[in-house]
């Protein structure tokens, strides 16, 4: 494989400047409706903010890829005093829970950077100043990338088995 320069997009996140407003959350949810802003629903949003308001926790947390297995991570993490669990922390959808996934059809969020904007509409909406946005860039191996049909049906395959998915299919393309 050839190496290539890739822009990396991240989003950086202060735990200590969170408030828990969640308007990250809601904001999100409307950039991604269709139409664009007609609803909203944080369930689709791509980003949430992990909450224990008694103990003044507030973990901004993006969607990442997504794994078809269940990790083992159980561990406690004691940061700043504070204590969070690893799926707290952890960005991926996967099969042991529901976090990231889409409400309706269950298939795997990830958080796209809010696509043909100039920053992410959570970062521009976050008034704490919890998230910031950086760009850099970074040499590294090429690899062939998934489009988001194959990862939804690669999802769905996982989750249902290919038969069920193929007969769901064919009886679609009938109606259709």
């Amino acid at each position: 494989m050839s190496k290539a320069k890739k822009k990396v997009k991240v989003i950086k996140i202060d735990v200590d400047k969170c408030n828990g407003c969640r308007a990250c959350e809601l904001i999100c949810s409307a950039f991604h409706a269709s139409p664009k802003y007609s609803s909203n629903n944080p369930e689709r949003s791509r980003i949430r903010v992990i909450r224990d308001p008694l103990k003044d926790i507030y973990l901004p947390v993006y969607a990442g890829e997504y794994t078809p297995a269940e990790c083992a991570g159980r561990n406690r993490y004691v940061l700043d005093g504070r204590e969070y669990g690893e799926c707290d922390t952890c960005r991926a959808s996967c099969p042991s829970r529901d976090l990231f996934k889409e409400p309706d059809s269950g298939l795997p969020l990830k958080c796209d950077m809010c696509d043909g904007e100039d920053e992410p509409m959570c970062v521009k909406w976050c008034l704490s100043k919890a998230l910031t946005y950086e760009e850099y860039e970074e040499e590294r191996e090429e690899e062939p990338k998934l489009g988001e049909m194959e990862i939804g049906l690669e999802a769905l395959v996982n989750r249902h088995g290919l038969q069920k998915v193929m007969d769901t299919i064919a009886r679609l393309s009938k109606k259709g």
